[in-house]
């Protein structure tokens, strides 16, 4: 495995960024530690042409400036929304960001993690070799109670899987939910858009959503509905009947810390797929709604539904929702989440 450090820009205070670049000799991806973000993932097609295939950035600065499109960023303290940016824990209120729509938390609020600069580490395990990022999250940080002790993990393997790990510890009671928000598109950024990408869900129902996409906390079977993704078809055959495009929750059928097959993409043109596993109970769909003429990589301008999104979680707005999956993080436990990505070609 090949793994190089390269500077990737140099803040005001002095502060030097670092982009690692992990390669198993088929396939590679690239990090940073402003965020934790994936930068690029570098797969063949099938005829052997690497393409990437994940929406970015050229350069630091589109990063830092356009935090808000969320590429590749490690999500958290609490990913997706909050209803109303608050929730009652252990008898007392806690008030939170309104960065969404101006009532609501989103991603962690206006400070992220997507924000943040972690410590980071070049990392050989036995499954596979990468980079270790490190921060403590300290009390009252976003809102959120607690100091929260994280470490994010991302491997190759030469099995082509990008494992991504979190783990956590707290000195006090706190909602905890991190993910990764890379954008995917199969046939490679900027040569099309993911309508054709064919798609697969294992999840009898979807979180109910208001129209500001906060859950209320009832579920949806998906049998009849354009959510039904139980067997394989393209995100466009009925993108169209949902206002927007897909942006919802889809609660996984498994049990509870299994780590289980969630999701599969395959893009028909170039024969590359993706298998996603998790422990997380939900996993956000989203279908690049909001991208509108963003300047990314290689010259390319990213519009609605060149990308998709599956992000691994606990189901949005759990710290409100007393009948979904426990988010809280108590004081002696550990927190831990684990998403696999397979890579064919």
């Amino acid at each position: 495995m090949n793994i190089k450090k390269q500077s990737f820009g140099v803040l005001s205070d002095g502060t030097q960024l670092n982009l690692y670049t992990v390669d198993n000799g088929e396939m590679c991806f690239s990090c940073t530690d402003y965020g934790a973000t994936v930068t690029s993932v570098m797969i063949p097609d099938s005829k052997g042409h690497r393409d990437d295939i994940t929406l970015g950035f050229p350069t630091i600065e589109g990063y830092m400036q356009r935090h808000d499109c969320y590429f590749g960023v490690c999500v958290g303290r609490f990913c997706n929304r909050i209803g109303n940016a608050q929730f009652t824990l252990e008898g007392k209120t806690y008030n939170l960001d309104k960065n969404d729509n101006g009532a609501n938390t989103l991603h962690g609020g206006f400070m992220g993690y997507n924000r943040m600069i972690w410590n980071s580490e070049i990392v050989e395990t036995a499954e596979g070799s990468g980079v270790t990022f490190y921060r403590t999250s300290p009390d009252g940080e976003q809102g959120f109670p607690g100091n929260l002790t994280l470490q994010v993990t991302y491997l190759l393997t030469h099995h082509n899987e990008l494992i991504l790990k979190y783990s956590g510890m707290t000195d006090k009671p706190t909602p905890i939910s991190l993910t990764n928000h890379s954008f995917w598109n199969l046939k490679g950024t900027g040569k099309g858009n993911i309508r054709d990408n064919i798609v697969c869900i294992d999840a009898d129902a979807i979180l109910e959503v208001n129209d500001k996409l906060i859950p209320t906390g009832k579920k949806i079977d998906v049998t009849g509905t354009p959510f039904d993704f139980r067997k394989p078809k393209a995100v466009g055959k009925e993108i169209d009947d949902v206002p927007g495009g897909y942006d919802h929750n889809f609660c996984i059928n498994k049990q509870p810390g299994e780590i289980k097959l969630c999701a599969t993409v395959a893009e028909p043109t170039t024969g590359r797929g993706m298998a996603i596993y998790t422990n997380q109970p939900g996993v956000q769909f989203y279908t690049g709604n909001f991208l509108k003429d963003t300047s990314g990589k290689n010259g390319d301008v990213y519009n609605k539904h060149d990308a998709l999104c599956l992000e691994t979680q606990a189901f949005p707005d759990a710290p409100n929702q007393k009948d979904f999956p426990s988010c809280i993080l108590y004081p002696g436990s550990t927190y831990e989440s684990v998403t696999i990505h397979k890579f064919t070609w």
